[in-house]
């Protein structure tokens, strides 16, 4: 028997679902007087209905057509005010079916039938309909939309709203729609550092509502003005004459304007979350240093010494930089940078934000760490249209070297501390471009790899001999560390000695685990007070078994796992106020032998081979 039978659409064996013809049967009942005992009257029109499938759809209406109230009588006939026909028309139908069609109503009917949703208590539809309201939105629509979604407290449909005025801010404040908007979303909408039209604009805009609403206070209209935005001209010429601000206002806006740096003006920018901006789609460009169609063509694969990268000299006065002007100013709080990384090099550098190329604001200061390949960087956010990255120093030569740059507003959650990122994930990994730069390994970063288990008498972990050099991780940007975690090898009893160190430049080392006086294995968590850090150093000082001290794992920092109910692996980070656990014993025997990779540090010091 054919599965496609119109009465089994779509069901497992044994299972019957006909709530399509239950749907059909119950919707047939609508406006027929037949069983029917209440009656609405909206907009003069009557529409027979029925308590019981009211009630078992509304708790609104359970309670009124059930309370013991007039409307509880037999054959009531109840009125509603402030309700259009058609929207009722359309919840009758959507309380008996589960069905209601949007694309063909009217604008103001379909925010209506919103409303009633919202009153009656129907919180499924009022999603529903707020969603197919955010894919019709334009520039004739938005504000009556934003104005009830504001109304209602719906987030999603205010959020996608106030993303598409942002867009659009210079046509959506010249609309009909602008002028009805309530007092409320008004101030809502043009106080946003992201609605991002000319103030000028914004001034003869608010004018034309003021206008437009001459019941409303206008004074706390008008306070919702940048006036130090405006220049001399416009607050002469456009906002004295127009007398609904005081001349005092424009004093002090003429005094804020001329005693401010300029990067202090409370300026607007552009806000589109989680997209780079420094792209040829959003008119960016690189304006300062050499070879600079490179920067932003998106390609961080092919480059190595010849090409595929922007450059510039690197002076003691730091007047050379690579520049970056964007298509318009804007809301950033995120950079990526890829530093040229074909061999072990390290830079320095520190990175600026403008809006007139004259008042620069640094946001990143890593001009006294040293860093590789891609940075991840976080800073509170900034309105800007120039970015100035200027190198301080490379580990090679005199020359900057910048694959890609990339800026853009993330609303994802990140803890500065003196400037730098507090991460919660490991950081010691290859994916965020650590690496081992000192001890030797058959596998080069077996040490970062994430592999706890497969290790054995011959391979899976780091090493150097006692006494003689030390096991570095170099992490690709400074941190704020506050622990790390370790795996010493335990495939069998032997505990080992160690003590750990951490740098910033490989000159000052800051020792934060002294564990030279006691017997440790497997498992290690460090926690110590923050610090900041882009090298790891682990020396080990004894090993009860032989002269050669082995490490496993490292990450930073700690990531502790816990083992949930579906029998998965969860981590979390112990910088976060978590401990971790100690003396677990993993790894299998294996047979002795076989040479080990030889690794050097940047200094080009190599560690010899070890057996273990």
């Amino acid at each position: 028997m054919s599965n496609s039978h119109p009465l089994r659409p779509y069901t497992t064996i044994g299972e019957i679902d006909h709530v399509h013809i239950l749907s059909e049967n119950v919707g047939a009942l609508i406006n027929g007087e037949e069983y029917s005992d209440v009656t609405f009257i909206v907009e003069k029109k009557t529409f027979s209905a029925h308590r019981v499938i009211l009630a078992a759809r509304c708790q609104y209406f359970r309670a009124l057509l059930y309370g013991g109230m007039r409307e509880s009588q037999p054959e009531a006939e109840i009125v509603l005010q402030d309700t259009s026909s058609e929207s009722f028309s359309m919840l009758i139908k959507y309380i008996y079916t589960g069905r209601a069609t949007l694309r063909d109503e009217r604008e103001d009917i379909i925010l209506d039938f919103l409303s009633l949703a919202h009153r009656y208590g129907f919180p499924e539809l009022e999603d529903s309909t707020s969603e197919y309201l955010c894919t019709i939105l334009k520039i004739q629509n938005v504000c009556m939309i934003y104005d009830v979604a504001n109304l209602y407290s719906l987030s999603k449909l205010t959020n996608t709203c106030c993303m598409f005025m942002d867009r659009n801010a210079q046509e959506v404040i010249t609309s009909e729609g602008f002028l009805s908007l309530s007092k409320s979303a008004l101030l809502d909408i043009v106080r946003r550092d992201s609605f991002a039209a000319p103030e000028k604009d914004i001034f003869q805009a608010l004018m034309r509502w003021s206008k437009h609403n001459p019941k409303e206070n206008h004074t706390e209209i008008m306070d919702a003005v940048r006036l130090p935005l405006m220049s001399l001209t416009e607050l002469l010429n456009v906002v004295r004459p127009s007398t609904l601000l005081s001349p005092d206002s424009i004093l002090d806006a003429i005094k804020v304007r001329s005693e401010s740096r300029d990067m202090d003006l409370n300026y607007r920018g552009m806000l589109i979350p989680e997209e780079n901006l420094a792209t040829m789609k959003y008119g960016a460009q690189v304006v300062k240093g050499e070879l600079k169609s490179a920067l932003l063509d998106g390609d961080t694969q092919n480059y190595d010494l010849d090409h595929g990268f922007s450059r510039h000299p690197i002076e003691d006065d730091c007047r050379s930089g690579i520049e970056v002007k964007l298509g318009q100013p804007s809301i950033i709080n995120h950079v990526r940078l890829l530093l040229w990384d074909r061999d072990s090099r390290s830079y320095s550098y520190y990175i600026e934000v403008s809006m007139d190329e004259l008042d620069w604001i640094r946001v990143i200061d890593h001009s006294q760490f040293l860093c590789r390949s891609w940075q991840k960087l976080y800073f509170p956010a900034r309105v800007c249209r120039y970015v100035r990255i200027v190198g301080t120093h490379n580990t090679v030569n005199k020359v900057f070297h910048l694959v890609a740059f990339e800026c853009m507003f993330t609303s994802k959650s990140f803890t500065l501390e003196k400037g730098l990122l507090v991460p919660t994930d490991n950081v010691a990994t290859i994916s965020e471009c650590a690496s081992v730069i000192e001890g030797v390994s058959r596998c080069r970063n077996a040490l970062l790899n994430g592999d706890t288990k497969n290790y054995d008498w011959d391979s899976g972990y780091t090493c150097h001999q006692l006494g003689s050099g030390a096991i570095v991780v170099q992490l690709a940007q400074p941190y704020m560390i506050g622990s790390i975690r370790l795996l010493l090898w335990d495939c069998d009893d032997r505990s080992y000695s160690y003590y750990v160190e951490v740098s910033t430049n490989q000159q000052q080392w800051t020792m934060v685990a002294d564990r030279t006086k006691v017997p440790c294995r497997s498992w290690q968590t460090i926690s110590f007070d923050r610090q900041p850090m882009c090298f790891i150093r682990i020396v080990g000082t004894h090993n009860t078994a032989n002269e050669v001290f082995h490490c496993v794992h490292f990450e930073c920092p700690a990531q502790i796992v816990t083992h949930k109910d579906d029998g998965n692996e969860e981590s979390t980070s112990s910088d976060q106020n978590h401990s971790a656990p100690q003396g677990l014993s993993i790894g299998l025997r294996a047979s002795n032998g076989g040479s080990l990779q030889l690794l050097t540090d940047q200094n080009g010091r190599g560690q010899g081979q070890q057996q273990q």
